[in-house]
């Protein structure tokens, strides 16, 4: 059976959930049912298909939010920062005016993610244009852009989980 710290992606959940997962890892089930619930792999894989996927997101759902001038992966962002997605807005002074831009930066693991967790984890980014706390209005906001985006949240972890076990 598995301790708690391999479940520190789950470490917010109920107890009950936990051990359902710790009984999946212990009956070597997790990968599986992973697989079977979130089958294939995206196709989104350079920087420029993933700005024009960002995009086409923030035009359907977010037309009045700030602009985004820059999307990237970054192999940067890993699980040990605890960042799977990064959205910042770097201000320069250029000719006397001050110009913000802002970025959004996927953790590259998500290259050879399920479509459904790259999404999870653009809506997220896309999110903090509006709201920058992690409140009730922002996974409102998430769940309106990407419905029943708790249990796609709660699978990633678990997928995160089932990654970091299998070495992957």
């Amino acid at each position: 059976m598995c301790g708690a710290a391999s479940l520190k992606y789950l470490q917010g959940y109920p107890v009950e959930l936990q051990q359902q997962v710790r009984q999946l890892i212990a009956d070597d089930r997790l990968g599986g049912y992973l697989a079977q619930r979130y089958p294939g792999r995206h196709d989104v894989q350079s920087d420029k298909a993933l700005y024009g996927y960002v995009m086409a997101l923030k035009q359907e759902h977010l037309k009045n939010a700030p602009g985004i001038d820059k999307v990237l992966y970054d192999n940067r962002l890993d699980l040990t920062h605890r960042a799977l997605g990064l959205h910042t807005a770097i201000s320069r002074v250029q000719g006397g005016k001050l110009k913000a831009k802002k970025e959004i930066r996927v953790a590259s693991l998500f290259r050879d993610a399920a479509p459904v967790f790259l999404q999870m984890i653009v809506v997220h980014e896309l999110a903090h244009l509006k709201e920058a706390e992690h409140n009730k209005a922002f996974y409102k906001l998430c769940d309106y852009m990407l419905p029943g985006y708790a249990q796609i949240e709660f699978d990633l972890r678990m997928y995160l989980t089932w990654r970091e076990m299998s070495g992957a």
